[in-house]
């Protein structure tokens, strides 16, 4: 894959299914993006503990949670171009489960913000999720302790800051919350920030 990167081509999911190196890619029109390294522990910490508590939410629910790695094509019914692999998913329409994640957009998206994808997490992805229709989209700034909560109206993201004290309505499930203080529980005054 590495050799093919140098030839600036234009790749679609049928090539992305074929790289068989160890790294990990997202594909965004049609240009890939190598993946960091395994998140460190504070990441995890984090993603993990928003997993469970929608999970819990959802449990004998129509909608369902997913963790990284999960390939969300975005653009699965025309070009097929673009693959990109979110912290956490909430899928609700079950006929968007394909293989090894979803086609389509997802109702909700979470990204963990790390140094090594804060700018494709916050712009990049920002403009695919809302071009794509992703109801609900909230970037964690672990550094810090902040969530900005992106909700889909008419075709554009109108954005809410929570700090680390709040509690984040889960705006696409009636009385669904995260709340912030357990979130960040474990991460102390550290500040430390991952590589991926």
């Amino acid at each position: 894959m590495a050799q093919a990167l140098r030839k600036e081509e234009y790749f679609t999911y049928a090539d992305y299914c074929m790289w068989d190196d160890d790294m990990r890619w997202e594909l965004i029109e049609g240009k890939p993006y190598a993946m960091a390294p395994a998140p460190m522990w504070e990441h995890q910490s984090v993603s993990q503990l928003i997993t469970r508590r929608l999970g819990n939410f959802l449990e004998g629910k129509q909608c369902k949670v997913f963790a990284a790695p999960f390939d969300v094509r975005l653009n699965a019914d025309t070009y097929d171009d673009t693959v990109v692999q979110p912290d956490i998913v909430v899928i609700c329409d079950r006929s968007k489960l394909k293989g090894t994640g979803c086609a389509g957009a997802p109702d909700m998206v979470v990204e963990v913000l790390s140094p090594s994808t804060v700018s494709r997490d916050t712009h990049i992805k920002f403009r695919l999720y809302q071009n794509a229709g992703v109801r609900e989209y909230w970037t964690v700034n672990i550094e810090a302790k902040t969530v900005l909560v992106h909700i889909l109206d008419n075709g554009r993201y109108y954005t809410s800051s929570y700090g680390d004290t709040d509690s984040v309505p889960v705006h696409i499930f009636e009385g669904c919350a995260i709340e912030l203080r357990e979130v960040f529980a474990d991460l102390g005054d550290s500040g430390t920030q991952e590589n991926g």
